[in-house]
């Protein structure tokens, strides 16, 4: 467990971390004399237990704990302190334990006992959580324990900005990259003060929120550390990648991947530098529902296939394979007229589009099954 001591006596501090590192399990990270600077640094350290004095110059442990307990609801308060009239205010706090000074090594390692179970059971109920997830597919979202949410931006090109930071996750991008990008029209001290700004709103939006995404800065620009955050990009390609072979035992599967992907890439938003990569993950989409779609026609999955062969047609209403296998699907049920309907829809919107007809392989297979059916 990662530790702080805040006491305003340096040898009640130096006592403390002695009588620690007899009982063990504990690791000191920071310790403070003045409770507002113990405060302010909890915040970006996030320990999992705070060893707070009471009696306190300018904040008082139970003004400081208090504030802590808003932001951090997550951290154990232990109170040492040399009275005990402020027990009840403690608890009422949710003070792990409430120690008098001086404290010996036994009571203190019951104390520790105590956290240790305790943090044990959040790690525990931690582990069953998933981690964040960022989604990129069709909107940008923060889905944080299955609840999709979108994120509140000051600015569009703080949206952006945050958006093409996600796109280049984990390289470092050049400032004059981001303002050659966004602020083309602006000159380079107009345009820098616009960058600084949005990058101001993207760190307060992110805190705001709670999450632990980070924008760091760099000599010469930033780059963005997602930490615990997952990405839905990512873990989509990443499943892609170790899926298992198409049979009834790995169906499911499939079909879960089939479905993280919840819309093309940034779909919602006009990003040009967006565009190549929305077209690649297109591409690797509509091969793997058509495979799937192939393997539920295959295995007598009528209902099951129609829906996903409809699915890709809506994605890519100009892919001549999505009318064939819908066709197909069809013609195994004996429903000619839907055959036919299909077949006169692709021929319309080939027509209208590029003034071609479909292509021959479509036209004979129609021809030979469905005019003599």
């Amino acid at each position: 467990m990662r530790a702080i001591i805040v006491d305003d006596e340096p040898l009640a501090i130096k006592a403390l971390e002695i009588q620690l590192l007899k009982v063990g399990g504990v690791d000191i990270i920071g310790t403070y004399i003045h409770s507002e600077l113990a405060v302010e640094n909890a915040l970006k350290l996030k320990p999992d237990v705070i060893f707070m004095d009471i009696d306190m110059p300018v904040i008082s442990g139970i003004e400081a704990a208090e504030k802590l307990h808003s932001c951090l609801p997550q951290l154990d308060i232990v109170f040492v302190t040399a009275y005990d009239a402020y027990a009840v205010k403690a608890f009422e706090l949710n003070a792990i334990d409430y120690l008098l000074k001086p404290s010996n090594v036994d009571r203190l390692r019951l104390t520790v006992e105590r956290l240790k179970k305790n943090y044990d059971c959040k790690m525990s109920k931690l582990a069953d959580v998933p981690a964040p997830l960022l989604r990129c597919f069709q909107s940008l979202q923060f889905d944080a324990a299955g609840h999709p949410e979108f994120m509140s931006w000051r600015t569009a090109k703080a949206q952006e900005l945050f958006a093409y930071l996600v796109h280049r996750n984990h390289q470092p991008v050049r400032k004059d990259t981001l303002l050659e990008l966004l602020w083309p029209e602006s000159d380079q001290k107009k345009g820098l003060t616009q960058l600084y700004t949005a990058i101001y709103q993207i760190r307060k939006t992110l805190q705001t929120m709670g999450s632990s995404i980070e924008v760091q800065s760099l000599d010469k620009g930033y780059t963005l550390d997602l930490k615990n955050v997952r990405l839905d990009v990512e873990e989509w390609e990443n499943g892609l990648r170790e899926l298992p072979a198409l049979e009834p035992g790995t169906l499911s599967k499939h079909k879960q991947l089939l479905d993280l992907y919840r819309g093309d890439y940034f779909a919602d938003y006009d990003y040009i530098w967006a565009e190549s990569e929305r077209e690649r993950l297109r591409a690797l989409w509509f091969q793997h529902a058509a495979s799937v779609a192939d393997f539920m026609a295959a295995s007598g999955m009528y209902a099951e296939a129609l829906s996903l062969c409809y699915r890709i047609q809506q994605a890519f209403p100009y892919a001549e394979e999505s009318y064939w296998a819908l066709m197909k699907l069809y013609h195994a049920q004996g429903d000619y007229a839907s055959v036919q309907r299909q077949y006169a829809s692709l021929c319309v919107i080939l027509n209208e589009e590029f003034g071609t007809k479909p292509n021959s392989v479509i036209e004979d297979w129609y021809l030979q099954y469905v005019i003599h059916s």
